[in-house]
């Protein structure tokens, strides 16, 4: 499968490692088979810089999608930043309004919308080209009823919120997303990234993905 106007390739589920600071985690993502990886560029335990992202997405192969992460910034600032970054897709994450992602669509990067599973669940109705959907206290990272937005929402859409290698598998069976996204369920402390965990998450989302 393939993202249509990207030329990415997508496995059996899509798979989004977030949060990354270090070249080696980095690599285990990549290595693991990860489909995309993301750069934390808001107020985060996981922040960096531009130039940090830059020197980690410059190690990132071109099927692998880079995704720079804001969160209430302007798209002026989210602009600047996505650029100084040299990442191939920008997230806005939270009560981003339509007009963000409208004003950012000639940067010609994948825009990626995340939100509560309470917002609309439409891929694409804020001009994005992929949607995440999160526990009702987004960023919690705690596990959510994942169940509750099987069959809910619309086109190309990633389970988030409280997943991690030991419930992925269950998480895909309940709300058959078309991808997942992890953060903080592949760390050893906040912010702190396990090359191990990467790797089990990965392969436990691929599994869970066959059986579903």
């Amino acid at each position: 499968m393939w993202i249509h106007g990207t030329g990415l390739r997508v496995h059996s589920v899509y798979v989004k490692i977030c949060g990354l600071r270090e070249p080696g985690h980095v690599a285990a993502a990549v290595e693991a088979g990860a489909d995309a990886i993301g750069f934390v560029l808001t107020r985060s335990p996981r922040r960096i810089t531009p130039e940090q992202a830059r020197e980690l997405a410059a190690a990132v192969p071109a099927h692998v999608l880079t995704v720079a992460v804001f969160a209430g910034e302007a798209p002026e600032e989210v602009r600047a930043a996505a650029l100084e970054s040299g990442v191939r897709a920008v997230q806005l994450h939270g009560a981003h309004p339509h007009g963000d992602f409208t004003a950012l669509k000639d940067l010609g990067l994948t825009l990626v919308r995340a939100g509560a599973a309470g917002a609309d669940l439409r891929c694409g109705a804020f001009d994005e080209d992929l949607l995440i959907v999160d526990a009702p206290r987004p960023g919690s990272g705690e596990p959510w009823d994942w169940s509750a937005v099987r069959g809910r929402p619309e086109g190309r859409w990633m389970l988030a919120g409280g997943l991690d290698p030991s419930n992925v598998a269950r998480a895909i069976a309940e709300a058959r997303p078309w991808g997942v996204d992890v953060s903080s369920g592949v760390e050893v402390a906040p912010g702190v990234k396990d090359s191990g965990l990467i790797r089990e998450f990965v392969a436990a989302a691929r599994g869970g993905a066959k059986q579903a």
